[in-house]
């Protein structure tokens, strides 16, 4: 190995190679590269975003997502992993998700710890030389995997830094299907969902990966604020990944006059355990791409934010022990 620290491209060769010394313990690293609540947040180049439609990192598992471009243009992405070696090795196939699998390349990623870092190596072969220079000349893949790279150290430098991630903890008297089902259905989620003192109504509900929760929610003095989840992974009954927006009226992520500075996107990770017929949920919350001052703000109210979704998860329960009655 040559510097510790670069990016290769020898001519002649089917490769392109990446190393990169991460200041971040391995196995940090390890789950930011496979985690989807963590790499949606770095995946690609400058100006690129990413929704994450699968990610099973196993072998024989699938990482579906859909790259946003700067320009407004779509690349549909899939990952087929071969080999899953935590937190030492990823071994994968990746394409563009379509049946023709144009820009088809191998990939092997190796994690090794050197005194609390990692050196990080990236792989990706190509099937010829003409396809590798093709891929470096038209789509810039050179600079793409440095500003990728770059992304990767700026969220590791990020989360280091950052607080403990916002977690509630619930147990309910009710089985993780019903549960679930509370929050996966319109006609209960709008009994339930938002501040014990507004009232909600839907006006879109698609439970997909991509999908979108569209709901208002009218405050006693008859104002009207906007609020939006975009669904990232399902995995009933068991696991709910979303994002939750400020929103207007057509759905677009806007802020909201009461918070001027606060992230606009939040990731929450659902989770539902079923023990002895009861059922207990965490909800872990982190913002998204958003600025130190934002982030700052989202922190501060922790206190605020326990107190409001315990009064939302109060109404969550009133609602599930009020279907169980109807059953019974």
């Amino acid at each position: 190995m040559a510097n510790k620290n670069e990016l290769i491209s020898e001519a002649g060769s089917r490769e392109i190679i990446t190393r990169r010394i991460i200041n971040a313990p391995r196995e940090l690293v390890f789950d930011v590269w496979t985690k989807p609540e963590h790499i949606v947040n770095w995946w690609g180049p400058d100006g690129f975003s990413n929704t994450i439609h699968e990610m099973e990192v196993k072998p024989g598992g699938t990482w579906r997502f859909m790259m946003h471009g700067p320009n407004g243009m779509d690349f549909p992405n899939k990952i087929v992993y071969k080999e899953v070696v935590r937190p030492v090795r990823l071994v994968y196939v990746h394409t563009d998700d379509t049946e023709e699998e144009r820009h088809l390349f191998h990939v092997i990623v190796t994690f090794e710890e050197e005194e609390g870092k990692t050196i990080l190596a990236m792989y990706m072969q190509f099937r010829t030389v003409e396809e590798r220079d093709r891929v470096i000349k038209e789509y810039g893949a050179l600079e793409g995997n440095r500003q990728t790279m770059d992304k990767l150290e700026t969220y590791l430098d990020k989360i280091k830094q950052a607080p403990k991630e916002f977690v509630i903890v619930r147990e309910f008297n009710a089985p993780r299907e019903l549960v679930f089902k509370a929050w996966t259905e319109a006609e209960h989620l709008s009994k339930w969902w938002g501040p014990k003192i507004f009232d909600n109504a839907i006006k879109t509900f698609d439970l997909r990966p991509g999908g979108i929760f569209h709901y208002s929610m009218k405050t006693p003095d008859g104002s009207i604020m906007w609020g939006r989840f975009t669904y990232k992974e399902i995995i009933a009954p068991e696991k709910l990944v979303f994002t939750t927006s400020f929103s207007d009226e057509e759905g677009n992520i806007r802020p909201t006059t009461m918070l001027p500075v606060f992230p606009l996107e939040i990731l929450n990770i659902v989770t539902f355990e079923e023990k002895n017929n009861k059922t207990i949920l965490t909800l872990k919350g982190q913002p998204v791409n958003a600025s130190e001052e934002e982030c700052k703000v989202y922190y501060s109210m922790f206190d605020s934010m326990n107190a409001g979704f315990s009064g939302t998860l109060d109404m969550l329960d009133e609602h599930l022990e009020t279907i169980q009655e109807t059953v019974n």
